[in-house]
């Protein structure tokens, strides 16, 4: 039928139709010039065609000259097909990625002095258009630097420096069930007592057992809370909550010690929080409906691919999706906006094919894509409007909006305006996973089908006619194209984002592209598409068959899952090392951006980047933020760690990033400091005093507490005189070992400088153990980590109350 022209089930399910990929050939012609401006690839075109004589001879012999003809010939075909746009959001990202990572806070008058000198630069470069190429590369990313600056100024989220117990009146502006039965709450501060809060944040975030059973958001609510500042990484390289806090808003955390209780606050709420209030509600409410409609497990997995709300799966399925590969199915991303679009578009588009006349007559194709751009927008509300769903809305608007034009949709140009319209909005989001993944995928996926249709059109081309296809015929074909077509979106975008999980994670799941083969026709032919029709027939009270299909589909998505899960071996990677995940970037960029035989230079960086990850040199021991727990590398794969119930969640995080499989607690003695432990068997301990050696020799020795029962005089010289790193909780206490060649870490330095990984080394069996300490935080402090200095602990004083640890 008319209407019908162009899709096809590949497209369905692996979001790329034939007519797309045509589209995206079509858009890497050489004629293509218009739209182009005049950047770092024209320039570079230029700056190759005028160096190939002044500078032949600096190339010995013939070989020389034609390598220069070749590269001016590669570069001016680059640029005519407008490669140099599409450096323009890798220049800015590289920018803000170059901000966040800095470790001093660049001044608004340094950054602008310098973009204001490469400006005048480019300008006085004139003709030499080699030179202007590089300072515009140098002006576009220095403007990503300061986008970066810009963003961190406008947010300026005051962060709570110490712990403190208080009692605060505010209004509640989330409430998320989690699924260990407590409630967390997110609540706008109003007032603060006893004591009253001389610097208090605006927004914190609160956990509850229960709360009153009429609390919704929008309400007032008071208590006597327990609030901490947000934690830094838990190792060096981590996540950092304390960065993901700022951006958030949220300037402290903690739990309710009495209430919550639900209270009348004096002054009313804005228009902006009144309309959040409304949109929280409406989300509450529906994820209640999908929740009584859809049972158990696969109600919470419901409620989290509608509403975005996932505090209530259980830990074991998220754990079965993560093992298997398929953790990206909870989070509401491209996948799912354009799941939405393509099952909005390909119905609409379906019924209008029973009118031919009428598709005859009219543009039905922009009709539905317009249809998917609003139901897309309101998904975009439905599920919270969170930065990974406005990334992803982004990208399938201007896509969408693409085909309104009669553009081609999926085109390296239109994700290349998407990363600039989010790099503009919320350039911090260079540095999380979700934008490094979510770019990284579709970039491969768009060069991957362009790629294999350009191969599969030439082959067709030299294919003889053999006449019409029978019905079977053409029913196993499309079979057999939806098969392939699924096999090779997997297996690009796993590939794509396998770095990126490796380098956030530290885990790879070697199974994931047969799970992904088996769940992702549910996802995309079941689950979404029943998820749609479910939201609107919802207010006809018309969902109870939709969503009993939906959650038939997520309950098999979960039975694979656990059966991937069940079978999947040892998924950790250990610690990527930066550079080596920088030149695999690199690659990664040139492989899917440049078209000619310029892309062979990203063999070079894969290369370099494969052979860093295998020599790669793992930390020998972690220490924790608060000085609490130290786990150290052991034999046979096992980490060994200093306490008997040690943070799960730290403790999960440093088996993955050391390669490790289980966990070995310590052994205890009775009287006395522990003897000497053997090289590689864990920590043995006696009271406060626990002690390690590494099998490379050096001994940890760490102190809890205040060592109460072990003087100032000889327990501390055996330990200064046996130990090459000594690691002491209490942060009032000073170097106990001044006089020796011994490492001494105290609480107060991790306060200050946050978790820290070890090195120890030795040039042979006589030499003396080196220690290398690379901290998570570094002085002096960024925005998001300056709330550090105020804590006591980083003042050097003990907390105020045992308890309070």
């Amino acid at each position: 039928m008319v209407c019908a022209d162009g899709w096809s089930l590949g497209a369905i399910i692996g979001g790329v139709s034939e007519t797309v990929v045509r589209d995206e050939r079509a858009q890497f012609a050489a004629d293509e010039k218009s739209g182009v401006p005049e950047t770092f690839a024209d320039n570079a075109a230029i700056a190759v065609a005028h160096s190939d004589d002044r500078s032949s001879h600096l190339v010995p012999g013939r070989y020389g000259a034609r390598a220069l003809a070749v590269l001016r010939r590669n570069v001016e075909r680059e640029a005519a097909r407008g490669t140099g746009f599409l450096w323009i959001p890798v220049l800015i990202g590289a920018g803000a990625l170059c901000y966040f990572s800095l470790p001093v806070e660049p001044p608004f008058y340094a950054l602008s002095s310098g973009l204001a000198v490469l400006v005048a630069a480019r300008f006085a470069a004139g003709r030499h258009p080699l030179v202007a190429a590089i300072l515009l590369a140098g002006i576009v990313f220095l403007l990503g630097v300061v986008a970066g600056k810009v963003e961190t100024w406008r947010f300026s989220t005051p962060m709570l420096g110490s712990a403190v117990s208080t009692q605060i009146t505010g209004r509640v502006v989330a409430i998320e069930p989690r699924a260990d039965g407590r409630v967390r709450l997110t609540i706008t501060l109003e007032t603060t007592a006893r004591p009253t809060l001389r610097y208090p944040p605006k927004r914190v975030r609160l956990s509850a057992r229960t709360i009153p059973d009429r609390l919704r958001a929008g309400d007032g609510v008071s208590g006597t809370v327990r609030l901490m500042p947000p934690s830094g990484p838990v190792r060096p390289q981590a996540y950092d909550f304390s960065f993901e806090s700022y951006f958030d808003g949220i300037g402290a955390v903690g739990f309710f010690l009495r209430g919550p209780q639900q209270t009348e606050l004096a002054t009313p709420p804005s228009l902006r929080e009144r309309m959040a209030v409304w949109l929280q509600g409406f989300r509450e409410m529906f994820a209640t409906r999908l929740k009584t409609r859809v049972t158990g497990a696969e109600g919470e997995v419901a409620a989290a691919l509608i509403t975005g709300m996932r505090g209530g799966i259980p830990e074991t399925v998220q754990e079965a999706l993560r093992r298997s590969g398929l953790a990206h199915v909870l989070a509401i991303s491209g996948l799912h906006m354009a799941l939405v679009a393509v099952t909005v578009m390909g119905s609409i588009r379906l019924g209008f094919a029973f009118f031919p006349g009428f598709c005859a007559r009219h543009p039905v194709k922009k009709y539905a894509a317009a249809s998917a751009l609003a139901v897309s927008f309101l998904y975009l509300f439905v599920s919270g409007a969170a930065v990974a769903a406005q990334r992803s809305f982004i990208m399938l608007a201007i896509m969408l909006v693409a085909l309104l034009f009669d553009r081609a949709a999926l085109t390296m140009r239109n994700l290349a305006l998407a990363a600039l319209v989010v790099l503009a909005v919320a350039p911090h989001e260079i540095v999380g996973p979700g934008f490094q993944m979510s770019f990284a995928a579709t970039a491969a996926l768009i060069a991957g089908y362009a790629m294999w249709n350009a191969r599969r059109q030439s082959a067709l081309s030299r294919k003889p006619v053999n006449g019409a296809q029978t019905l079977p015929m053409k029913i196993v074909q499309t079979v057999l194209f939806y098969v392939a077509g699924l096999l090779l979106t997997s297996l690009i975008a796993g590939t794509a984002t396998a770095l990126y999980g490796a380098w956030h994670f530290q885990r790879a799941s070697p199974l994931a592209l047969a799970a992904n083969l088996a769940a992702m026709p549910l996802v995309s032919l079941v689950v979404m598409p029943s998820a749609v029709v479910s939201v609107l027939a919802m207010p006809f009270n018309l969902d109870a068959l939709p969503l009993a299909v939906m959650g038939w589909g997520i309950a098999q998505v979960i039975a694979v899952a656990d059966w991937f899960s069940a079978r999947t071996p040892f998924d950790a990677t250990g610690l990527l090392p930066l550079p080596a995940t920088l030149l695999l970037t690199g690659a990664l960029v040139l492989a899917t951006m440049v078209t000619s035989r310029l892309r062979l230079l990203a063999l070079p960086l894969l290369a370099s980047g494969v052979l860093l990850l295998v020599v790669r040199d793992l930390p020998d021991a972690l220490i924790s933020e608060d000085a609490r727990l130290v786990g150290v590398r052991v034999a046979d794969g096992m980490l060994g760690v200093n306490r008997d119930r040690p943070s799960g969640f730290t403790t999960q995080n440093w088996l993955r990033a050391l390669r490790s499989q289980t966990v070995r607690k310590p052994d205890r003695v009775s009287k006395g400091l522990p003897a000497l432990p053997e090289a590689g068997a864990g920590f043995i301990c006696e009271g406060p005093v626990c002690l390690a050696r590494d099998p490379s020799g050096g001994v940890i020795a760490h102190v809890a507490g205040t060592l109460k029962g072990v003087g100032s005089g000889p327990n501390w010289n055996r330990l200064c005189a046996i130990a090459q790193l000594l690691v002491i909780e209490d942060a009032s206490r000073r170097n106990p070992c001044p006089e020796r060649k011994v490492t001494v870490v105290t609480g107060r330095d991790l306060a200050r400088h946050g978790s820290a990984a070890v090195w120890f080394s030795s040039e042979g069996p006589d030499d003396p153990v080196k220690v290398l300490i690379d901290f998570a935080v570094h002085e002096p402090y960024r925005p998001w980590h300056a709330q550090r200095q105020f804590s006591r602990e980083a003042r050097g004083l003990a907390p105020r109350r045992s308890a309070a640890r």
